[in-house]
């Protein structure tokens, strides 16, 4: 017996999410809009914003260009595999705007052209200016082509905007009043690591809480990249974003995709829920730490062999002490990887030297200290694009081709 991913009930739920909204091709127009320069220039600097996107605009103009790395060190392409920089730990628009400035001092660093942040999506980070001048920085100024939210579940909300999600739905949400009209959702294994992520753990509908605050991110910021950490949420958000092409979502390594066997069953649920132009909602899969130079490969072939769209595969080179093993080192698999002839993102959740805040506790500071400790988490992604500017001119060396941020180069 094949079993359907969502029931008639869960397709109603979240079809009436998309229609509170407007309906897709409102949420689609939306998003569009704001992600013009000038719409974000004009509401980040009605909250206060408006000098620091002046001096980022300042800092990109001292940025280096691969053009010119390439007419000195000679370098050709001469191999199949594709090199995309990717780089974790944007924790808003402070951090992001310290490390500008840190870059543009240094002058000899290619910018990735991917950027991860994981900061809860809290009505402050959202509302506040903070989320929208940070993708300012990174999508319009530097051109990133993805910038990456991340959607906690254990993050606190305003308790009538549950209410209104079970008015819309009909489900409920198992969630704690904490007072100031603030309820969080109760998660049962806060207890461990993982479950302190506050996204791993997705119980009974609590998908569609995280469909609902994604989308109050993108209409407000213009958000559009997604981190994705469940079974449950990225088979609600595939059926979700089939007719909202301006949204999009990455695989979270925590999700376990360890091994071909998870591959697969992802790919299950990317053929489930293919929009009508054959495309997906799915962007990128992050391969987990375990996998080898092997079991990547088999993934990227499978892909392949799926005639499924094409989607990033993704492999940590570096990772923070709290996240795995000490002293991670993916960089040779990376080559076997790239020489093997398939593509490749490199991503960096740290540059493989202990540092302040190059923790997972950077990810879950209160809006408040997160800002109080801009210079030290600034300095930390500031030394991953260091570590990831490295390894992908170590990549350029060896005949591949490898994606950087528009910033990054002259036209």
């Amino acid at each position: 017996m094949h079993f359907k991913l969502l029931t008639d009930r869960d397709l109603k739920a979240i079809d009436a999410l998309i229609d509170a909204y407007g309906g897709a091709r409102a949420i689609c127009d939306r998003i569009a809009e704001v992600r013009k320069y000038e719409t974000r220039k004009k509401m980040a600097g009605d909250k206060g914003y408006g000098q620091m996107l002046e001096q980022a605009e300042q800092y990109a103009g001292e940025f280096p260009k691969v053009e010119d790395f390439v007419e000195k060190e000679g370098i050709k392409v001469t191999k199949k595999g594709v090199c995309t920089t990717q780089v974790s730990g944007f924790q808003g628009a402070r951090v992001t705007h310290n490390c500008m400035s840190r870059v543009a001092k240094n002058k000899d660093v290619l910018f990735p052209t991917e950027m991860i942040s994981v900061v809860g999506l809290t009505d402050h980070y959202i509302y506040s200016g903070d989320l929208l001048a940070t993708l300012a920085m990174a999508e319009n100024i530097l051109g990133a082509s993805k910038f990456c939210s991340t959607n906690l579940l254990g993050t606190p909300l305003p308790e009538e905007r549950f209410a209104k999600i079970e008015k819309i739905t009909g489900e409920k949400f198992d969630r704690r009043d904490l007072g100031d009209d603030l309820s969080q959702i109760i998660l049962k294994n806060m207890g461990t690591a993982f479950g302190n992520l506050g996204g791993v753990e997705v119980g009974d509908n609590n998908h569609l809480v995280y469909l609902d605050t994604i989308t109050r991110a993108a209409l407000e910021t213009g958000a559009n990249f997604f981190l994705n950490p469940s079974w449950s949420t990225i088979v609600a958000a595939c059926y979700y974003a089939r007719e909202i092409p301006e949204m999009s979502f990455k695989i979270s390594m925590l999700l376990s995709t360890q091994n071909a066997i998870m591959f697969r069953m992802l790919m299950n649920i990317v053929k489930e829920y293919l929009r009508d132009d054959g495309t997906t909602p799915l962007y990128e899969i992050n391969i987990g730490n375990a996998a080898s130079a092997e079991t990547f490969i088999q993934c990227s072939e499978d892909l392949k062999a799926s005639g499924l769209p094409q989607i990033s595969l993704t492999a940590h080179l570096r990772i923070n002490p709290d996240l795995g093993m000490e002293d991670f080192n993916w960089t040779e698999n990376a080559h076997k990887v790239l020489d093997s002839g398939h593509n490749l993102t490199i991503k960096y959740e740290s540059d493989g030297t202990s540092r302040p805040y190059d923790t997972m506790e950077a990810y879950f500071l209160s809006d408040e200290d997160r800002d109080d400790k801009a210079d030290l988490i600034g300095d930390v992604i500031y030394h991953k694009c260091i570590r990831c500017d490295l390894d992908a001119r170590a990549i350029m060396r060896r005949g591949h081709d490898a994606k950087f941020a528009k910033i990054a180069y002259k036209s």
